[in-house]
Protein backbone atom coordinates (compact mmCIF):
# COMPACT_ATOMS: atom_id res chain seq x y z
CA UNK A 1 0.00 0.00 0.00
CA UNK A 2 1.42 3.48 -1.00
CA UNK A 3 2.14 5.79 1.54
CA UNK A 4 1.09 9.43 0.88
CA UNK A 5 3.10 12.76 2.39
CA UNK A 6 0.19 14.77 1.71
CA UNK A 7 0.28 18.80 1.89
CA UNK A 8 -2.85 20.59 1.73
CA UNK A 9 -2.26 24.86 1.06
CA UNK A 10 -4.66 27.00 3.06
CA UNK A 11 -4.63 30.52 1.40
CA UNK A 12 -6.27 32.66 4.12
CA UNK A 13 -8.33 35.34 1.97
CA UNK A 14 -10.95 37.09 2.99
CA UNK A 15 -14.58 35.80 2.47
CA UNK A 16 -18.11 36.09 4.35
CA UNK A 17 -17.90 34.91 8.11
CA UNK A 18 -20.29 31.60 8.62
CA UNK A 19 -19.61 30.79 4.51
CA UNK A 20 -19.76 27.27 3.91
CA UNK A 21 -17.23 25.03 0.86
CA UNK A 22 -17.19 21.54 1.17
CA UNK A 23 -13.36 20.28 0.62
CA UNK A 24 -14.50 18.22 -2.38
CA UNK A 25 -15.57 21.77 -3.88
CA UNK A 26 -12.46 23.71 -3.35
CA UNK A 27 -9.38 21.02 -2.72
CA UNK A 28 -7.69 20.70 -6.39
CA UNK A 29 -5.72 17.73 -6.46
CA UNK A 30 -2.39 18.92 -7.64
CA UNK A 31 -0.64 15.56 -7.97
CA UNK A 32 -1.35 12.32 -6.21
CA UNK A 33 0.24 13.29 -3.07
CA UNK A 34 -1.02 17.07 -3.24
CA UNK A 35 -3.81 18.89 -2.25
CA UNK A 36 -4.94 22.50 -2.34
CA UNK A 37 -7.17 24.95 -1.13
CA UNK A 38 -6.88 27.97 -2.82
CA UNK A 39 -8.91 30.21 -0.38
CA UNK A 40 -9.81 29.97 2.66
CA UNK A 41 -13.72 29.65 3.74
CA UNK A 42 -13.72 29.54 7.38
CA UNK A 43 -11.95 29.29 10.95
CA UNK A 44 -12.09 25.15 11.21
CA UNK A 45 -10.72 23.03 8.74
CA UNK A 46 -12.47 19.46 9.74
CA UNK A 47 -10.62 16.79 9.85
CA UNK A 48 -12.28 13.28 9.08
CA UNK A 49 -11.61 10.63 11.73
CA UNK A 50 -11.59 6.94 11.81
CA UNK A 51 -11.24 5.42 15.09
CA UNK A 52 -9.92 2.62 13.88
CA UNK A 53 -7.68 3.83 11.76
CA UNK A 54 -3.50 3.99 12.57
CA UNK A 55 -2.55 7.46 13.60
CA UNK A 56 -1.07 9.69 11.08
CA UNK A 57 0.55 13.34 11.69
CA UNK A 58 -1.11 16.31 10.71
CA UNK A 59 1.28 19.64 10.71
CA UNK A 60 0.59 23.38 10.40
CA UNK A 61 3.86 25.58 8.85
CA UNK A 62 3.16 29.05 8.37
CA UNK A 63 4.90 30.59 5.53
CA UNK A 64 7.80 28.02 5.93
CA UNK A 65 7.93 27.90 9.56
CA UNK A 66 6.73 24.82 11.76
CA UNK A 67 4.03 25.39 13.37
CA UNK A 68 2.61 22.18 15.78
CA UNK A 69 2.20 18.54 14.89
CA UNK A 70 -0.34 15.87 15.95
CA UNK A 71 -1.62 12.53 16.08
CA UNK A 72 -4.39 12.36 13.99
CA UNK A 73 -6.39 8.93 13.03
CA UNK A 74 -7.37 10.39 9.71
CA UNK A 75 -10.15 8.11 7.82
CA UNK A 76 -9.25 5.85 5.22
CA UNK A 77 -12.46 3.67 4.38
CA UNK A 78 -14.83 5.65 6.21
CA UNK A 79 -15.73 8.53 8.42
CA UNK A 80 -16.78 7.69 11.99
CA UNK A 81 -16.75 12.00 12.71
CA UNK A 82 -15.19 14.72 12.63
CA UNK A 83 -12.84 17.21 14.71
CA UNK A 84 -11.93 20.85 13.49
CA UNK A 85 -8.44 21.91 13.09
CA UNK A 86 -8.93 25.64 14.43
CA UNK A 87 -6.88 28.11 12.22
CA UNK A 88 -7.65 30.80 14.09
CA UNK A 89 -4.07 31.34 15.53
CA UNK A 90 -2.50 30.68 12.08
CA UNK A 91 -4.20 33.84 10.32
CA UNK A 92 -1.57 36.35 10.28
CA UNK A 93 -1.28 36.09 6.66
CA UNK A 94 0.88 34.66 4.14
CA UNK A 95 1.11 31.16 3.38
CA UNK A 96 -0.44 28.18 5.53
CA UNK A 97 0.26 24.72 5.10
CA UNK A 98 -1.42 21.57 6.48
CA UNK A 99 0.73 18.42 5.39
CA UNK A 100 -1.23 14.76 6.11
CA UNK A 101 1.56 12.14 6.33
CA UNK A 102 1.72 8.49 6.84
CA UNK A 103 -1.66 8.20 5.22
CA UNK A 104 -2.53 5.84 2.30
CA UNK A 105 -2.81 7.43 -1.20
CA UNK A 106 -7.10 7.78 -2.00
CA UNK A 107 -8.13 7.72 1.74
CA UNK A 108 -11.60 8.90 1.89
CA UNK A 109 -10.65 11.77 4.49
CA UNK A 110 -8.92 13.59 1.37
CA UNK A 111 -12.44 13.83 -0.23
CA UNK A 112 -14.37 14.53 2.70
CA UNK A 113 -11.89 17.53 4.70
CA UNK A 114 -14.14 20.40 5.00
CA UNK A 115 -13.54 24.67 6.11
CA UNK A 116 -16.36 26.39 7.40
CA UNK A 117 -17.00 28.64 10.44
CA UNK A 118 -19.75 26.19 12.06
CA UNK A 119 -18.60 25.14 15.39
CA UNK A 120 -21.41 22.46 15.07
CA UNK A 121 -20.72 21.07 11.72
CA UNK A 122 -21.51 17.45 11.81
CA UNK A 123 -21.70 16.56 15.76
CA UNK A 124 -23.49 13.78 16.03
CA UNK A 125 -26.32 13.65 18.67
CA UNK A 126 -24.90 10.74 21.28
CA UNK A 127 -27.42 8.73 23.21
CA UNK A 128 -24.88 8.47 26.30
CA UNK A 129 -23.65 12.36 26.43
CA UNK A 130 -24.58 13.77 29.90
CA UNK A 131 -27.07 16.35 30.45
CA UNK A 132 -25.80 17.72 33.95
CA UNK A 133 -22.43 16.46 33.82
CA UNK A 134 -19.45 18.29 31.90
CA UNK A 135 -18.44 16.93 28.98
CA UNK A 136 -16.12 18.00 26.20
CA UNK A 137 -17.83 19.16 23.20
CA UNK A 138 -15.70 16.54 20.60
CA UNK A 139 -12.74 15.35 21.76
CA UNK A 140 -10.82 13.24 24.61
CA UNK A 141 -11.46 14.23 28.25
CA UNK A 142 -9.12 12.77 30.86
CA UNK A 143 -7.67 14.43 34.58
CA UNK A 144 -9.68 17.89 35.34
CA UNK A 145 -6.72 20.60 35.46
CA UNK A 146 -6.25 23.89 37.19
CA UNK A 147 -9.29 24.34 38.63
CA UNK A 148 -10.13 27.64 40.08
CA UNK A 149 -12.78 30.54 41.15
CA UNK A 150 -12.40 34.09 40.87
CA UNK A 151 -15.36 36.72 40.41
CA UNK A 152 -18.36 34.51 40.32
CA UNK A 153 -16.82 32.29 37.93
CA UNK A 154 -15.80 28.68 38.25
CA UNK A 155 -12.88 27.56 35.84
CA UNK A 156 -12.08 23.68 35.33
CA UNK A 157 -9.06 22.81 32.78
CA UNK A 158 -8.86 19.57 31.69
CA UNK A 159 -6.48 17.12 29.89
CA UNK A 160 -8.12 17.30 26.47
CA UNK A 161 -7.21 15.46 23.00
CA UNK A 162 -9.15 18.04 20.50
CA UNK A 163 -8.12 15.58 17.48
CA UNK A 164 -9.92 12.33 18.48
CA UNK A 165 -11.87 10.94 21.43
CA UNK A 166 -9.20 8.39 22.23
CA UNK A 167 -6.12 9.74 24.74
CA UNK A 168 -3.57 11.35 23.32
CA UNK A 169 -2.09 15.26 22.03
CA UNK A 170 -2.55 16.32 25.55
CA UNK A 171 -3.66 19.60 25.44
CA UNK A 172 -5.54 21.77 28.45
CA UNK A 173 -9.16 22.48 27.30
CA UNK A 174 -11.28 25.01 29.30
CA UNK A 175 -14.73 25.45 30.22
CA UNK A 176 -16.41 27.83 32.81
CA UNK A 177 -19.19 27.56 35.19
CA UNK A 178 -21.16 30.21 37.50
CA UNK A 179 -23.27 27.41 39.22
CA UNK A 180 -21.10 24.09 38.78
CA UNK A 181 -23.76 22.98 36.38
CA UNK A 182 -23.83 24.79 33.52
CA UNK A 183 -20.77 24.44 31.78
CA UNK A 184 -19.54 26.84 28.78
CA UNK A 185 -16.95 25.43 26.32
CA UNK A 186 -13.78 28.00 26.11
CA UNK A 187 -11.37 26.20 23.79
CA UNK A 188 -8.09 25.28 24.57
CA UNK A 189 -5.78 27.12 27.10
CA UNK A 190 -2.54 25.33 27.00
CA UNK A 191 -1.23 23.49 23.73
CA UNK A 192 2.13 21.45 23.38
CA UNK A 193 5.23 23.36 22.93
CA UNK A 194 9.06 22.22 22.37
CA UNK A 195 8.87 21.25 25.96
CA UNK A 196 6.39 18.82 25.14
CA UNK A 197 2.39 17.78 25.59
CA UNK A 198 0.79 19.16 28.39
CA UNK A 199 -0.07 16.97 31.06
CA UNK A 200 -1.84 17.56 34.67
CA UNK A 201 -1.15 20.61 36.64
CA UNK A 202 -3.09 23.82 39.00
CA UNK A 203 -3.96 27.01 38.78
CA UNK A 204 -3.52 29.15 41.66
CA UNK A 205 -5.07 32.76 42.27
CA UNK A 206 -1.84 35.37 42.93
CA UNK A 207 -3.43 37.63 45.06
CA UNK A 208 -0.21 39.36 46.29
CA UNK A 209 1.19 39.29 43.08
CA UNK A 210 4.65 36.97 43.81
CA UNK A 211 5.16 35.62 40.96
CA UNK A 212 5.25 39.49 39.41
CA UNK A 213 2.73 39.27 36.90
CA UNK A 214 0.30 42.07 39.49
CA UNK A 215 -2.54 41.10 41.95
CA UNK A 216 -4.70 38.39 41.23
CA UNK A 217 -3.41 37.45 38.66
CA UNK A 218 -3.82 33.40 37.68
CA UNK A 219 -1.06 30.91 37.14
CA UNK A 220 -0.64 27.74 35.95
CA UNK A 221 1.53 24.90 36.65
CA UNK A 222 1.60 21.82 34.45
CA UNK A 223 4.14 19.41 33.20
CA UNK A 224 5.62 19.16 30.36
CA UNK A 225 5.89 15.59 29.01
CA UNK A 226 7.99 14.97 25.55
CA UNK A 227 9.60 11.68 24.52
CA UNK A 228 13.41 10.92 24.44
CA UNK A 229 15.67 9.45 21.46
CA UNK A 230 16.26 6.57 23.92
CA UNK A 231 12.78 5.74 24.61
CA UNK A 232 10.81 7.21 27.66
CA UNK A 233 9.46 10.54 28.75
CA UNK A 234 10.96 13.66 30.31
CA UNK A 235 8.65 15.14 32.40
CA UNK A 236 9.14 18.78 34.10
CA UNK A 237 7.25 21.43 35.49
CA UNK A 238 6.75 24.63 33.70
CA UNK A 239 4.00 27.65 34.57
CA UNK A 240 1.84 30.18 32.31
CA UNK A 241 0.80 33.80 33.56
CA UNK A 242 -3.09 35.08 32.94
CA UNK A 243 -3.73 38.17 33.60
CA UNK A 244 -7.45 38.13 32.10
CA UNK A 245 -8.50 36.04 34.52
CA UNK A 246 -8.10 32.41 32.80
CA UNK A 247 -9.20 33.54 29.68
CA UNK A 248 -6.16 33.14 27.86
CA UNK A 249 -2.33 32.52 29.53
CA UNK A 250 1.32 32.90 28.44
CA UNK A 251 3.98 30.59 29.13
CA UNK A 252 6.98 31.75 31.37
CA UNK A 253 10.39 32.30 29.24
CA UNK A 254 12.22 30.83 31.79
CA UNK A 255 10.36 27.41 31.51
CA UNK A 256 11.19 24.58 33.22
CA UNK A 257 11.17 25.72 36.63
CA UNK A 258 11.41 22.42 38.38
CA UNK A 259 13.19 18.69 37.12
CA UNK A 260 14.03 16.11 38.36
CA UNK A 261 15.64 12.37 36.65
CA UNK A 262 12.59 10.33 37.53
CA UNK A 263 10.64 8.58 35.11
CA UNK A 264 7.32 9.49 36.34
CA UNK A 265 7.59 13.03 37.87
CA UNK A 266 4.18 15.08 37.32
CA UNK A 267 0.77 16.61 38.26
CA UNK A 268 2.32 19.67 40.39
CA UNK A 269 -0.42 20.71 42.97
CA UNK A 270 0.54 24.34 44.72
CA UNK A 271 -1.34 26.14 46.90
CA UNK A 272 -0.90 29.12 49.26
CA UNK A 273 0.22 28.42 53.02
CA UNK A 274 -0.45 31.36 55.20
CA UNK A 275 1.05 29.59 58.04
CA UNK A 276 4.58 29.77 56.14
CA UNK A 277 3.69 32.74 53.93
CA UNK A 278 5.26 30.81 51.24
CA UNK A 279 3.56 28.79 48.28
CA UNK A 280 3.49 24.62 48.72
CA UNK A 281 3.38 21.97 46.23
CA UNK A 282 2.77 18.60 46.41
CA UNK A 283 4.08 16.74 43.31
CA UNK A 284 3.60 12.61 42.30
CA UNK A 285 7.21 10.95 41.60
CA UNK A 286 6.42 7.10 40.87
CA UNK A 287 4.90 5.74 44.16
CA UNK A 288 5.51 8.81 46.31
CA UNK A 289 4.59 12.47 47.29
CA UNK A 290 7.33 15.23 47.33
CA UNK A 291 6.67 18.88 48.70
CA UNK A 292 8.25 21.72 47.81
CA UNK A 293 8.19 25.63 48.54
CA UNK A 294 8.70 28.94 46.53
CA UNK A 295 8.20 32.34 47.33
CA UNK A 296 7.33 32.99 44.06
CA UNK A 297 6.19 30.06 42.13
CA UNK A 298 9.06 29.98 39.93
CA UNK A 299 12.13 29.13 42.52
CA UNK A 300 11.59 25.50 44.68
CA UNK A 301 12.97 23.93 47.38
CA UNK A 302 12.61 20.55 48.05
CA UNK A 303 11.61 20.09 51.52
CA UNK A 304 10.24 16.21 51.86
CA UNK A 305 8.55 13.42 50.49
CA UNK A 306 6.16 10.90 51.67
CA UNK A 307 4.35 7.20 50.98
CA UNK A 308 6.84 4.46 51.79
CA UNK A 309 4.61 2.39 54.20
CA UNK A 310 1.71 4.38 53.62
CA UNK A 311 -1.77 2.87 51.45
CA UNK A 312 -1.92 1.18 48.11
CA UNK A 313 1.40 0.92 46.24
CA UNK A 314 -0.09 -1.47 43.52
CA UNK A 315 0.30 1.58 40.74
CA UNK A 316 1.69 4.82 39.90
CA UNK A 317 0.84 7.69 42.15
CA UNK A 318 -0.49 10.58 40.52
CA UNK A 319 -2.92 13.78 40.48
CA UNK A 320 -2.57 14.61 44.04
CA UNK A 321 -3.60 17.74 46.27
CA UNK A 322 -3.26 18.67 49.28
CA UNK A 323 -5.79 20.85 51.77
CA UNK A 324 -6.53 21.71 55.52
CA UNK A 325 -9.90 20.58 56.40
CA UNK A 326 -12.60 20.83 59.39
CA UNK A 327 -13.59 17.95 61.50
CA UNK A 328 -17.58 18.10 61.89
CA UNK A 329 -18.51 18.66 65.38
CA UNK A 330 -15.02 19.66 66.10
CA UNK A 331 -12.83 22.54 66.95
CA UNK A 332 -10.06 20.33 65.11
CA UNK A 333 -8.77 20.66 61.44
CA UNK A 334 -6.04 18.52 60.04
CA UNK A 335 -4.68 17.68 56.49
CA UNK A 336 -5.73 15.84 53.76
CA UNK A 337 -3.69 14.01 50.68
CA UNK A 338 -5.14 13.09 47.93
CA UNK A 339 -3.40 10.25 45.87
CA UNK A 340 -4.93 9.05 42.57
CA UNK A 341 -3.37 6.12 42.07
CA UNK A 342 -3.54 3.60 38.41
CA UNK A 343 -3.53 0.67 38.91
CA UNK A 344 -4.75 -0.51 42.46
CA UNK A 345 -8.34 0.68 43.12
CA UNK A 346 -10.51 -1.19 45.24
CA UNK A 347 -11.89 -2.61 42.11
CA UNK A 348 -9.22 -2.66 39.62
CA UNK A 349 -7.85 0.43 37.05
CA UNK A 350 -8.15 3.05 38.60
CA UNK A 351 -9.33 5.34 41.91
CA UNK A 352 -8.65 7.66 44.85
CA UNK A 353 -6.91 7.10 47.88
CA UNK A 354 -6.53 9.79 50.73
CA UNK A 355 -4.54 9.93 54.01
CA UNK A 356 -5.32 12.27 57.00
CA UNK A 357 -3.12 13.79 59.10
CA UNK A 358 -0.57 16.64 59.71
CA UNK A 359 1.55 19.48 57.35
CA UNK A 360 3.82 22.00 58.82
CA UNK A 361 4.39 23.44 55.80
CA UNK A 362 7.44 21.11 54.84
CA UNK A 363 6.34 17.77 56.21
CA UNK A 364 3.12 15.41 56.22
CA UNK A 365 2.34 12.95 58.67
CA UNK A 366 -0.44 10.36 58.06
CA UNK A 367 -2.09 9.27 61.61
CA UNK A 368 -2.91 5.57 59.64
CA UNK A 369 -1.49 3.12 57.23
CA UNK A 370 -4.22 1.53 56.24
CA UNK A 371 -5.52 2.36 52.64
CA UNK A 372 -8.56 4.74 52.64
CA UNK A 373 -10.48 5.33 49.25
CA UNK A 374 -12.48 8.85 48.54
CA UNK A 375 -15.41 6.69 46.13
CA UNK A 376 -15.78 2.92 46.06
CA UNK A 377 -16.97 3.03 42.51
CA UNK A 378 -15.12 2.09 39.50
CA UNK A 379 -15.11 5.67 37.52
CA UNK A 380 -13.62 7.68 39.63
CA UNK A 381 -10.27 9.35 39.36
CA UNK A 382 -7.78 11.97 39.17
CA UNK A 383 -10.09 13.90 41.89
CA UNK A 384 -8.56 17.37 42.62
CA UNK A 385 -10.17 20.52 44.16
CA UNK A 386 -10.91 24.55 43.02
CA UNK A 387 -8.48 26.64 44.16
CA UNK A 388 -10.02 30.41 45.65
CA UNK A 389 -13.18 28.32 46.40
CA UNK A 390 -15.45 30.92 48.53
CA UNK A 391 -16.62 30.23 52.16
CA UNK A 392 -13.21 28.65 52.59
CA UNK A 393 -14.99 25.43 51.00
CA UNK A 394 -12.96 22.67 49.12
CA UNK A 395 -15.07 21.69 45.88
CA UNK A 396 -13.61 18.21 44.17
CA UNK A 397 -14.26 17.36 40.42
CA UNK A 398 -13.41 13.78 39.31
CA UNK A 399 -12.63 11.96 35.65
CA UNK A 400 -15.60 9.62 35.89
CA UNK A 401 -14.41 6.70 34.08
CA UNK A 402 -11.04 4.24 34.41
CA UNK A 403 -8.10 3.31 32.55
CA UNK A 404 -8.92 -0.20 32.36
CA UNK A 405 -11.53 0.57 29.38
CA UNK A 406 -11.55 4.63 28.85
CA UNK A 407 -10.33 4.30 25.67
CA UNK A 408 -12.80 1.91 24.40
CA UNK A 409 -16.69 2.96 26.23
CA UNK A 410 -19.40 3.53 23.64
CA UNK A 411 -19.01 6.70 22.81
CA UNK A 412 -17.85 8.25 19.70
CA UNK A 413 -17.31 11.66 19.34
CA UNK A 414 -16.68 12.72 22.49
CA UNK A 415 -15.44 10.31 26.04
CA UNK A 416 -15.92 10.95 29.53
CA UNK A 417 -17.50 13.07 32.04
CA UNK A 418 -16.67 14.99 35.06
CA UNK A 419 -18.44 13.84 38.33
CA UNK A 420 -20.88 16.22 39.81
CA UNK A 421 -19.33 18.90 42.24
CA UNK A 422 -18.74 17.61 45.76
CA UNK A 423 -17.88 19.40 49.03
CA UNK A 424 -14.83 18.07 51.08
CA UNK A 425 -14.46 17.49 54.59
CA UNK A 426 -13.80 14.80 57.71
CA UNK A 427 -15.78 13.20 60.29
CA UNK A 428 -14.67 11.08 63.15
CA UNK A 429 -16.28 7.62 63.09
CA UNK A 430 -15.16 4.49 66.01
CA UNK A 431 -11.82 7.18 66.84
CA UNK A 432 -10.27 7.68 63.41
CA UNK A 433 -11.06 10.21 61.12
CA UNK A 434 -12.33 9.85 57.61
CA UNK A 435 -12.81 11.97 54.20
CA UNK A 436 -16.47 13.03 54.20
CA UNK A 437 -17.52 13.80 50.85
CA UNK A 438 -20.93 15.86 50.07
CA UNK A 439 -23.01 16.80 46.84
CA UNK A 440 -22.01 20.63 46.62
CA UNK A 441 -25.21 22.63 47.51
CA UNK A 442 -24.76 24.01 43.58
CA UNK A 443 -26.22 20.68 43.20
CA UNK A 444 -29.97 20.89 45.74
CA UNK A 445 -29.94 24.23 43.76
CA UNK A 446 -30.53 22.51 40.62
CA UNK A 447 -33.50 20.18 40.85
CA UNK A 448 -36.73 20.90 39.99
CA UNK A 449 -39.78 18.91 41.10
CA UNK A 450 -40.31 16.50 38.15
CA UNK A 451 -43.73 14.09 38.03
CA UNK A 452 -41.94 11.58 40.33
CA UNK A 453 -41.33 9.49 37.48
CA UNK A 454 -37.39 8.15 36.60
CA UNK A 455 -35.83 10.26 33.98
CA UNK A 456 -32.61 9.14 32.06
CA UNK A 457 -31.05 12.41 34.05
CA UNK A 458 -32.40 13.25 37.04
CA UNK A 459 -31.68 13.04 41.08
CA UNK A 460 -33.25 10.24 43.24
CA UNK A 461 -33.55 11.06 46.98
CA UNK A 462 -33.69 7.57 48.72
CA UNK A 463 -35.31 7.63 52.62
CA UNK A 464 -34.58 4.57 54.31
CA UNK A 465 -35.82 2.88 57.15
CA UNK A 466 -32.81 0.61 57.35
CA UNK A 467 -31.28 -2.39 55.25
CA UNK A 468 -32.82 -2.05 51.49
CA UNK A 469 -32.58 -2.58 47.77
CA UNK A 470 -32.74 -0.07 44.89
CA UNK A 471 -33.05 -1.57 41.21
CA UNK A 472 -33.24 0.76 38.36
CA UNK A 473 -34.35 -0.72 35.14
CA UNK A 474 -35.81 -0.90 31.58
CA UNK A 475 -38.23 -2.61 29.44
CA UNK A 476 -35.24 -4.30 27.90
CA UNK A 477 -34.76 -6.36 31.07
CA UNK A 478 -31.57 -3.63 31.52
CA UNK A 479 -30.80 -3.20 35.77
CA UNK A 480 -28.46 -2.12 38.01
CA UNK A 481 -29.28 -3.33 41.82
CA UNK A 482 -28.06 -1.43 44.49
CA UNK A 483 -28.21 -2.36 47.88
CA UNK A 484 -27.69 -1.27 51.36
CA UNK A 485 -26.74 -3.64 54.29
CA UNK A 486 -27.43 -2.17 58.08
CA UNK A 487 -26.34 -4.77 60.08
CA UNK A 488 -22.84 -4.73 57.92
CA UNK A 489 -22.66 -1.12 57.56
CA UNK A 490 -22.17 -1.94 53.69
CA UNK A 491 -22.99 -0.62 50.27
CA UNK A 492 -23.28 -2.03 46.28
CA UNK A 493 -23.97 -1.20 43.37
CA UNK A 494 -24.68 -4.38 40.63
CA UNK A 495 -23.94 -3.14 36.99
CA UNK A 496 -23.57 -6.75 35.36
CA UNK A 497 -26.67 -6.93 33.63
CA UNK A 498 -27.07 -2.35 33.25
CA UNK A 499 -26.67 -2.73 29.72
CA UNK A 500 -23.67 -2.58 27.28
CA UNK A 501 -21.03 -4.24 29.23
CA UNK A 502 -19.09 -6.61 26.38
CA UNK A 503 -16.58 -3.90 25.46
CA UNK A 504 -14.46 -4.61 28.60
CA UNK A 505 -14.00 -7.94 30.80
CA UNK A 506 -12.89 -5.13 32.96
CA UNK A 507 -16.50 -3.18 32.96
CA UNK A 508 -19.45 -5.77 34.08
CA UNK A 509 -18.61 -5.71 38.00
CA UNK A 510 -20.63 -5.36 41.79
CA UNK A 511 -18.88 -2.59 43.43
CA UNK A 512 -18.27 -2.71 47.21
CA UNK A 513 -18.11 0.18 49.97
CA UNK A 514 -17.99 0.64 53.90
CA UNK A 515 -20.93 2.86 55.59
CA UNK A 516 -19.32 4.61 58.17
CA UNK A 517 -22.46 4.79 60.79
CA UNK A 518 -26.29 4.44 60.12
CA UNK A 519 -27.16 5.20 56.65
CA UNK A 520 -30.75 7.69 56.68
CA UNK A 521 -30.69 8.88 53.18
CA UNK A 522 -29.29 8.08 49.71
CA UNK A 523 -28.80 10.45 46.62
CA UNK A 524 -28.79 9.41 43.53
CA UNK A 525 -27.46 11.32 40.26
CA UNK A 526 -28.51 9.42 37.42
CA UNK A 527 -27.43 11.22 34.34
CA UNK A 528 -27.17 9.06 30.58
CA UNK A 529 -24.21 6.86 31.06
CA UNK A 530 -23.93 7.16 34.99
CA UNK A 531 -25.01 6.39 38.63
CA UNK A 532 -23.18 8.49 41.47
CA UNK A 533 -24.40 7.06 44.74
CA UNK A 534 -23.58 9.45 47.42
CA UNK A 535 -25.00 9.02 51.31
CA UNK A 536 -26.29 12.45 52.01
CA UNK A 537 -24.45 12.55 55.18
CA UNK A 538 -20.97 12.48 52.87
CA UNK A 539 -19.91 9.14 54.80
CA UNK A 540 -20.15 6.52 51.66
CA UNK A 541 -19.65 7.43 48.05
CA UNK A 542 -19.72 5.04 44.56
CA UNK A 543 -19.33 6.51 41.07
CA UNK A 544 -20.36 4.40 38.34
CA UNK A 545 -20.60 4.27 34.71
CA UNK A 546 -23.49 2.26 32.58
CA UNK A 547 -24.30 2.27 29.04
CA UNK A 548 -28.49 1.22 28.59
CA UNK A 549 -29.43 0.27 25.69
CA UNK A 550 -32.58 2.65 26.40
CA UNK A 551 -32.95 4.61 29.51
CA UNK A 552 -33.92 3.15 33.17
CA UNK A 553 -37.42 4.09 33.82
CA UNK A 554 -38.68 2.18 36.75
CA UNK A 555 -37.12 2.39 40.02
CA UNK A 556 -37.99 -0.15 42.86
CA UNK A 557 -36.87 0.58 46.50
CA UNK A 558 -37.55 -2.36 49.08
CA UNK A 559 -37.07 -0.88 52.45
CA UNK A 560 -37.39 3.08 51.83
CA UNK A 561 -39.13 5.72 49.78
CA UNK A 562 -37.53 7.52 46.39
CA UNK A 563 -38.67 11.38 45.27
CA UNK A 564 -37.37 11.96 41.97
CA UNK A 565 -36.42 15.80 41.43
CA UNK A 566 -35.05 16.80 37.52
CA UNK A 567 -32.14 18.67 37.07
CA UNK A 568 -32.72 22.37 35.73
Amino acid sequence: MKISHCIILVVLTALPFGSVCEAQTVIKQACEQSFIIPKATGRYLWLPIQENAPEGKVQVILDGMFQMEQNVRMARESVDYYVPLDLQPYQKGGSLRVCVQNVPTGSICFSKIAQNDDVNYELITEKFRPEYHHTPMRGWMNDPNGMFYQDGTWHLFYQFNPYGSMWGNMHWGHSTSTDLVHWKHEGVALAPDVWGTMFSGSCVVDHQGTAGQGKGSVVAMFTSSRPTPFGGDVQAQGIAYSTDGGKTFKKYAGNPVLTAEDKDFRDPKAFWNPEIQKWNLVLAVGQEMRFYSSPNLKDWTYESSFGTGYGCHDGVWECPDLMKLQVRGTDKQKWMLICNINPGGPFGGSATQYFVGEFDGHRFTCEHQDTRWMDYGKDHYATVTFDNAPDGRHIALAWMSNWQYANQVPTMQFRSANSVARDLDLFEYEGQTYCGVTPSKEMTAARVKGNGKLTEACEAVIDLKSSATITLSNSKGEQVVMTYDAKKNEFSMDRTKSGVVDFSDAFPVVTTAPVYGKMKQLRLFIDKCSIEAIDAEGRMAMTNLVFPTEPYTSIKVQGGKATIYNIK
